[in-house]
């Protein structure tokens, strides 16, 4: 795919997660009911004085710094403050009344425990796999779901079995990268309400039982040697038809046969044998019989 084709698409997809991102920002404001009341701004009221007189050591208790990869996501008295997550850089935080959660961005991969799985043909196979994700919005993760790498893991597991449980051996064995893409768009469809994007699925081992190992490849065997003893009955009969057209071409002109013998006899001595068999013509010895 070109350049230029991957770019947009790349654009567009980072775009819908923005918008996404920012409607579900909205509505978790809209839950908290959008202000603290009367007895929350005299504590913040009384908190900006504490800071006040307490300054300038009240600035090494305000000030936070989070990561470039990072974002901060801030409570005031339980509420989360407008604007959604700090970061990153330098943020302001009320001591005592502020509390905040730090939120990694950096794309995280897990590997999926291996599952046992029957499948639809009733074999039953072990299948581990790894999967890739991310936070794009980390006001819904803290918000939405308790732990959100701990509730994507268990996704990726159930899901794992799930779609297994519905493909035959052959379709697990052939069509693994159709496999990990479907349940990439089956993860990410149920995680991004979580404020997660699963951005890669792969599936690193399928293991089968040893009796199944030892049927597969015995039956490997035995398409071999019948592949074997076909292509060999070809030969002969090839051989065979070749034969026969120089017996023909030799009946027509009786000296060949002399001359076959003498490269018989030319490849003999090539290979330094103390002995040589030597044909004689049937020609010769029907002449001596005639004259008897």
């Amino acid at each position: 795919m070109p350049i230029n084709k991957i770019k947009p698409e790349m654009e567009s997809s980072t775009a819908k997660e923005v918008a996404e991102g920012k409607n579900r920002h909205q509505v978790v404001q809209e839950d908290n009911g959008g202000g603290v009341g009367f007895c929350g701004w005299i504590l913040i009221s009384f908190s900006m004085l504490m800071i006040l007189v307490t300054f300038p050591i009240s600035i090494f208790f305000c000030f936070k710094v989070v990561q470039e990869y990072e974002r901060a996501v801030i409570f005031r008295l339980g509420r989360i403050v407008k604007g959604g997550a700090k970061g990153p850089g330098m943020f302001w935080i009320i001591p005592c009344l502020d509390t905040f959660r730090r939120v990694d961005l950096r794309t995280v991969s897990f590997n999926i425990p291996p599952q046992e799985v029957l499948t639809r043909d009733s074999v039953t196979i072990m299948v581990d796999g790894v999967v890739f994700y991310r936070t794009f919005n980390p006001t819904v993760a803290i918000t939405k779901v308790e732990n959100a790498d701990m509730a994507t893991q268990m996704l990726a597991q159930t899901t794992l079995r799930n779609m297994l449980g519905t493909k035959n051996l052959s379709e697990i064995l052939t069509d693994r990268e159709e496999m990990a893409d479907q349940m990439e768009h089956v993860l990410y469809d149920a995680s991004k309400e979580w404020g997660i994007k699963v951005e890669r699925v792969e599936l690193k081992d399928v293991k089968l039982p040893q009796s199944m190992q030892r049927a597969m490849a015995a039956e490997a065997e035995a398409s071999r040697e019948a592949r074997a003893k076909v292509i060999a009955a070809e030969g002969e009969m090839n051989a065979s038809r070749a034969l026969k057209e120089a017996a023909m071409v030799m009946a027509e002109a009786p000296s060949s046969m002399q001359l076959r013998y003498l490269q018989t006899l030319t490849e003999i001595a090539s290979e330094r044998n103390s002995t040589i068999v030597f044909p004689i013509p049937i020609d010769l010895i029907t002449a001596f019989f005639k004259q008897k």
